[in-house]
């Protein structure tokens, strides 16, 4: 007998000591318990990746990846409905800024709206993670290069739209905030002839900063930003037409780049200012538009917003880096878009 209870009691400790290396009972059992989390979880992740809602009537979204020698980025393609076979549509191509992506972008923005109903295409090209972990575009590493390899990629997504779903190459924009304002600048700046419009929202134009260093200086509004290498010539002739939004409590990018951007494009073109004009659309924010001309075109365009912070200005409510109670920055980028199209030479 007491050998017995004995032989229980080792058996009792050898087990309690192994507890730790072995799953007991109810751990076994919470293995079906994934398959029930699953359904769950599944609307989190196709929220995220949906294309922002439209009317199937009005268009529809595309996903596509471009490939050059520097590596490969992915888009989201929106083309408006009701094309003829054969048409050619405008192109507006829009970069995201940090810690977005192209589907937050495109419900921040809305620009698809104005697509459907205007009828042009929208590409918005990605920023890789693993190029930059804030999801960033890399405007001022120009020092490495890697701005400029990313500029590539870009220029590739715009050839590949074009190439592949009608995309009109005579009537091409592009427009970004934050970063992307930074980065749609210099893919502006390293192939002019290839776009008729550039608007920078928020953002920091070339020529201001080549390292990440650098460029903290610069949103700060502490670098001076150096000349463009176009004569008044080059601007007429195939330089596209900037518009500049800028906040005046931005908090990140110092508004002193909003002046420091059409400044130098008037520079290298010769144009000179026009009176500023105060404009108010309803309750929204009231602006301030400085028209900058030259040979009877506008050369550039500045529309500072003195209640605006760090935001897309007229963005939807509830999204990051959106203010939906400032001037809407989207009907402003596609008006301008629409002149400079029509806009001869």
């Amino acid at each position: 007998m007491l050998r017995r209870k004995t032989l229980k009691n080792l058996t009792r400790l050898f087990t309690t000591s192994l507890a730790p290396l072995m799953p007991p009972k109810p751990r076994r059992a919470r293995k079906a318990a994934p398959a029930k989390l699953v359904p769950a979880a599944k609307p989190r992740r196709a929220r995220a990746k949906a294309p922002p809602p439209t009317k199937p009537s009005a268009g529809r979204w595309l996903l596509g990846v471009a490939l050059a020698p520097a590596g490969k980025r992915r888009y989201r393609l929106f083309l408006p409905a009701g094309r003829v076979p054969g048409q050619r549509i405008p192109l507006l191509v829009m970069l995201h800024g940090c810690d977005q992506n192209a589907t937050g972008f495109a419900a921040s923005t809305r620009m698809h709206l104005l697509a459907a109903r205007a009828g042009f295409a929208l590409l918005y090209p990605e920023q890789d993670r693993l190029a930059n972990p804030n999801g960033c575009w890399n405007w001022h590493e120009t020092r490495t290069g890697r701005a400029f390899a990313e500029a590539a990629l870009i220029l590739q997504a715009i050839e590949q739209v074009c190439t592949l779903y009608g995309a009109d190459r005579s009537r091409v924009a592009i427009a970004g905030l934050s970063a992307g304002a930074g980065m749609a600048a210099l893919v502006a700046a390293r192939y002019p002839e290839r776009f008729r419009a550039v608007a920078m929202h928020s953002g920091v134009p070339p020529g201001t900063a080549d390292s990440t260093l650098s460029a903290l200086t610069a949103m700060a509004g502490r670098r001076d930003t150096d000349a463009l290498a176009a004569t008044p010539e080059d601007m007429a002739a195939h330089w596209p037409a900037l518009l500049v939004i800028q906040g005046g409590q931005d908090r990140v990018v110092a508004p002193r780049n909003g002046e420091a951007a059409v400044q130098a494009w008037a520079q290298a073109a010769g144009a000179r200012p026009g009176t500023p004009r105060e404009v108010q659309r309803g309750q929204r924010h009231p602006m301030r538009i400085t028209d900058y001309r030259a040979r009877q075109r506008t050369v550039a365009t500045l529309v500072e917003v003195p209640a605006l912070g760090h935001a897309w200005s007229g963005g939807a409510a509830a999204q990051a880096y959106s203010d939906p109670a400032g001037p809407d920055a989207s009907r402003l980028v596609w008006a301008f878009a629409q002149r400079a199209f029509t806009r001869r030479g």
